[in-house]
């Protein structure tokens, strides 16, 4: 990798989607539709009685630009979840606020915590299922010795969690999972490593959950994820708000599915998420490219690049510098490209966890009843593949966090709209100090840097 430059320009970020969105139908919502999706009543924030139409237009254009800073639209690049399904509806604050299904979701004092659940045990008698978690990387190979197959950092996940949901108490789940042989009847034979079923032992609930080959070879067999969930449902304590299964086996959800990172009973409160797909080891495979990762996934020449490999012409239009102030994604990239990419097994390490953690909270949020965000680039996008789940951001756009800081600060802890504000410098400063701890990892550094430069525009 060559030597990053010491100073990378404001005009070299993409902020808008690319120019794929027009080709395939993507139009992203006008900037009065962004704003007014933060609110209750569904109408632009800046709009004041007896104000003259150019004066809200300009005003708007100004603020919308000062936002995109820190959230830029969503890329859309070729092969991209919204490339596939530019028309999928938008969820604004509003309508977030009104669905009928959260009347049972909200949080409040009896029903309050996210639990986490760490790895299952492999018992002694399954211990074929380790087997299960080794990569193919061709015959007689194994994965790199520098980086490991290790299990799931829970209290990673759990601090990182209580960061990002700031104000939710996040406890580990109080039993511990064991994987266990499941006999549909006497004549069933000793458990091998073709079995179609494993059993999940929670306490004394055991769930039978299916198991079968891997369709794409790189891991010897899957885990259902739909029979993982419903074992979740049964398990749910009585104070959770929520809770996430962690696994390190790979997961499928239906025969048509070659595999699946992680899934949301948001109904149901409960998600799994499977860390295997996430390993460093696994990157050529999935055409992950290292350099563009988020932040630096928002790069407007690697953008263009991408996109003429389709054919398609880029955008000429160049960002309007319009203040003088904090530029959070350009504070981002700049560090990141600083960092380089992941060479130790140490940061390899740090770079799993971090896909993780991300898809965590991902999950998560749709147990708060968020859907797939279609506003900005946004931790609650949907994601069509490995290579586009790595080039999207950790934070929560405007739009979604006002949904998150609604069900915490008002339906939760009983503030108002001040407080609600409030939570919001409190949150990410939460964040900030977790990044912090990480900032050897470079998309928890980007984040760091993101994080202090959004509290700077707040502040300002």
């Amino acid at each position: 990798m060559s030597k990053a430059p010491e100073s990378y320009l404001f005009e070299a970020l993409q902020l808008e989607p690319s120019s794929c969105a027009k080709r395939v139908g993507y139009n992203w919502l006008s900037a009065d539709r962004r704003l007014g999706a933060t609110t209750k009543s569904g109408r632009n924030p800046l709009a004041a009685k007896g104000q003259r139409p150019e004066a809200l237009e300009k005003m708007t254009e100004e603020a919308s630009r000062e936002l995109s800073t820190a959230f830029p639209g969503p890329l859309i690049l070729p092969g991209d979840e919204l490339a596939q399904d530019p028309k999928y509806p938008p969820q604004s604050f509003r309508s977030w606020l009104n669905e009928g299904l959260r009347k049972n979701r909200k949080p409040n004092k009896t029903r309050h915590a996210l639990y986490v659940a760490s790895v299952p045990e492999i018992t002694p008698s399954m211990s074929f299922m380790k087997g299960w978690l080794q990569p193919n990387f061709g015959k007689g190979s194994k994965p790199p010795a520098t980086t490991p197959f290790l299990p799931s950092p829970s209290e990673d996940i759990i601090s990182y969690t209580a960061a990002f949901y700031h104000g939710m108490p996040v406890k580990p789940f109080p039993h511990r999972l064991q994987f266990v042989p499941w006999t549909e009847s006497k004549k069933s034979g000793k458990p091998g490593s073709d079995t179609k079923y494993v059993g999940l032992l929670a306490d004394n609930n055991c769930t039978r959950i299916r198991a079968r080959p891997c369709p794409d070879g790189i891991f010897k067999r899957q885990l259902n994820l739909e029979d993982l969930l419903d074992a979740a449902i049964e398990m749910l304590p009585a104070d959770a708000y929520s809770l996430i299964l962690l696994f390190d086996h790979d997961m499928y959800e239906d025969e048509e599915d070659e595999f699946c990172c992680g899934r949301a009973y948001g109904g149901n409160r409960v998600a799994v998420v499977s860390a295997a797909r996430y390993h460093p080891s696994l990157d050529d495979y999935a055409a992950i490219d290292l350099e563009h990762m988020w932040p630096a996934s928002h790069c407007k020449s690697y953008v263009d690049d991408v996109c003429a490999a389709e054919g398609l012409q880029p955008n000429v239009k160049a960002n309007p510098r319009t203040t003088s102030g904090p530029v959070p994604l350009l504070s981002a990239v700049e560090i990141v490209k600083r960092l380089g990419e992941p060479s130790t097994a140490e940061a390899k390490r740090g770079l799993w966890f971090s896909r993780l953690a991300r898809t965590v909270v991902h999950e998560l949020g749709h147990c708060f009843g968020l859907d797939h965000c279609v506003y900005y680039a946004c931790v609650m996008q949907s994601t069509s593949c490995m290579a586009e789940d790595v080039r999207q951001p950790p934070y929560l756009c405007p739009v979604c966090l006002s949904k998150v800081s609604h069900a915490i600060t008002c339906e939760l802890q009983g503030r108002d709209e001040a407080g609600k504000e409030k939570y919001v410098i409190e949150r990410y400063i939460s964040l900030e100090k977790f990044c912090d701890s990480w900032k050897q990892v470079g998309l928890f550094a980007g984040y760091g840097a993101w994080l202090r430069g959004r509290l700077s525009q707040l502040e300002s």
